[in-house]
């Protein structure tokens, strides 16, 4: 059984890496193992290592402490009915958050302000 921290890094470095646009083959490469391993860091299946996270964290250009941010919320926070607790895990979340990015920032105002009208509707 994955103790929850190796579970919640391993979650940390899946979001990073996702919202870079990187591949588990590409962040192996940069980090110098095989892409199975990092498989296993991001589902907590294996600890990763002080010096392989400080790898792992240079990789993906975020300080060490990025991949324990939200471990104490994790541990207390309940899921609600509209919202999924692990909002940033899931790879649609992410997909929609680097897409929403990439749009020129007036017309990303102006879809935000859609989006909020249109969730109150809902």
């Amino acid at each position: 059984m994955a103790h929850p921290v190796d579970v919640h890094v391993g979650k940390r470095i899946r979001q990073r890496r996702w919202l870079t646009g990187m591949t588990q083959q590409q962040l192996a490469q940069k980090v110098g193992i095989k892409f199975q391993q990092i498989q296993k860091y991001e589902t907590g299946a294996n600890r990763v290592s002080a010096s392989r996270l400080w790898d792992i964290a240079d990789a993906l250009d975020v300080p060490v402490s990025f991949f324990f941010e939200g471990i104490e919320a994790e541990e207390t926070e309940e899921s609600t009915a509209s919202v999924p607790a692990d909002i940033m895990g899931d790879k649609e979340a992410l997909d929609l958050v680097r897409s929403y990015y990439s749009i020129p920032e007036n017309q990303r105002r102006r879809l935000f302000e859609l989006a909020r009208v249109l969730s109150d509707v809902a």
